[in-house]
């Protein structure tokens, strides 16, 4: 399959994710305790990684699967990651409001192009910095409230301390995106052998937190497992069958396109939902959302362009020198 169509569906599900989420609500709550969904989505995650193992094992030659503890170590890191975000996360929101921190979290773009190029030493084009900022800018464009709302005055408002754990928060999530590729690329490992040992780890680490929620709710409604399926509704195991298929998706990604594809993918999921809303649940767009969605366009279109649809070159140069500019486009497909 083709990295631009899991790109496609990774937009769809995770645009579908948010509209799920809150069709599963009865009348404005969750009847269910949201917490066991990341642990029964890590769940089926390693279901249906494992039954794919299973399959591929059946084929000859066999999959390649290294069990070297030096190797399997690395596994947990992800989602150590993520609970030190999550934890992040609730920090940041007890100094700044909801609106500002989801205009923060946009940063995760810039950050995940840093380290995209520190860390994997993967290179970009100018072309390409610039398409990334303007993703960031076209995102946040998108969120920003008209300026008669009470909310616009607290952009600049809040703490100092607010704004550093909203950078730390975006810095996380970028590590651990950029890490799970370096993981999924370092070896040539089956996907699905890898994917198991990531979501063992994963549902390792869920059902630990629901384990530290009870002792510190003192056990009030029973042990995590004795309501694990409390308020479930078929849409709710939507939800659950979302996320999980989503996470799926970016694994792929991870192994066989980048980071960049999925910082894009999920951007476009998040202006993908607000559209959306506006027919689902009565939301009101505003200009800013459509400047933002135009902005959100040009920049897919500048980074995963041939440099010779962004440039204008001189007819001359066409004609003389065709071999240079087909090398500058393998060199620029390489370079994405």
């Amino acid at each position: 399959m083709q990295w631009y169509m899991v790109a496609l569906l990774l937009t769809v599900l995770t645009s579908s994710q948010g509209i799920l989420t809150t069709l599963s609500q009865s009348n404005g709550r969750y009847e269910y305790d949201y917490a066991t969904v990341p642990f029964l989505a890590e769940v089926f995650k390693l279901l249906v990684s494992s039954m794919f193992l299973w399959k591929e094992s059946q084929k000859s030659p066999p999959p390649k699967m290294t069990t070297d503890w030096r190797t399997v170590r690395l596994y947990p890191i992800p989602s150590i990651i993520y609970l030190i975000h999550n934890n992040v996360q609730f920090a940041t929101l007890t100094y700044v409001d909801t609106s500002t921190y989801q205009i923060m979290g946009n940063l995760k773009i810039v950050t995940t192009g840093i380290l995209f190029r520190l860390v994997l030493k993967r290179k970009l084009s100018n072309l390409q910095w610039m398409a990334i900022i303007l993703l960031a800018v076209g995102t946040t464009t998108s969120q920003v409230k008209g300026c008669g709302e009470s909310s616009c005055e607290s952009l600049l408002s809040s703490p100092i301390e607010g704004y550093m754990l909203g950078i730390l928060s975006a810095c996380l999530s970028a590590l651990a995106g950029i890490y799970t590729e370096f993981l999924m690329k370092k070896n040539n490992d089956s996907l699905y052998w890898q994917n198991v040992q990531l979501y063992t780890f994963g549902s390792i680490f869920n059902m630990a937190r629901l384990v530290v929620d009870d002792f510190r709710g003192g056990f009030e409604n029973g042990p995590w497992w004795q309501r694990l399926f409390n308020g479930y509704s078929i849409t709710t195991w939507m939800v659950v069958i979302n996320l999980g298929s989503t996470g799926l998706l970016v694994s792929w990604l991870m192994k066989y396109a980048d980071n960049i594809v999925k910082v894009y993918s999920t951007s476009m999921a998040m202006l993908l939902t607000t559209v959306l809303s506006v027919h689902l649940f009565n939301f009101r767009p505003t200009l800013q959302l459509f400047l933002g969605i135009i902005v959100c366009m040009m920049s897919l279109h500048m980074y995963f362009a041939p440099p010779q649809m962004l440039v204008d070159l001189p007819s001359p140069t066409l004609k003389s020198d065709p071999e240079s500019l087909a090398e500058a486009s393998s060199d620029r497909r390489s370079d994405s």
